[in-house]
């Protein structure tokens, strides 16, 4: 009888740890990529010229990295859901750096205007190669550095 309430204890301290665990990961923020230091520092061309030249190599290198980038401000892209990206690269060229920006910093993109030289930190997600719509080397949760 004794060793059942030991084993009866044993598991409900098991399950509210468990309960406590996957409640606590469940409403885990997303770290503040504002307060991270970038891996590594790139151009837009830099970047974008790495994929293209070998994309296993570079996701092997970049992906999960968060990596500056900086370049011109070629297009700001606001969806229905208030969430903004920004394109930058060459004006002459299809390929580019797309950044989605976290949704705490998207007060400092309503300043920006195209054609700005600007500086983005973000987590580097992949690639997208389309020989009819250029490449695009894919940033999430994007802050913009001062």
């Amino acid at each position: 009888m004794k060793k059942k309430k030991i084993i009866l204890m044993i598991i409900a301290a098991a399950l509210l740890f468990g309960g406590w665990y996957a409640y606590s990961e469940y409403n885990r923020k997303v770290k503040d990529l504002s307060k991270v230091s970038a891996d590594v520092h790139f151009k837009t061309v830099e970047l974008v010229a790495q994929f293209e030249k070998d994309e296993n190599a570079a996701n092997a290198l970049y992906l999960d990295k968060v990596i500056a980038v900086n370049g011109t401000l070629k297009a700001i892209e606001k969806d229905d859901t208030n969430n903004y990206s920004l394109v930058l690269g060459d004006e002459n060229s299809m390929a580019s750096v797309r950044c989605s920006m976290d949704q705490e910093h998207i007060t400092k993109v309503e300043g920006l205007m195209t054609g700005a030289n600007i500086t983005v930190k973000g987590a580097c997600t992949g690639f997208n190669a389309d020989q009819l719509l250029g490449s695009d080397v894919i940033l999430n949760r994007c802050v913009i550095q001062d």
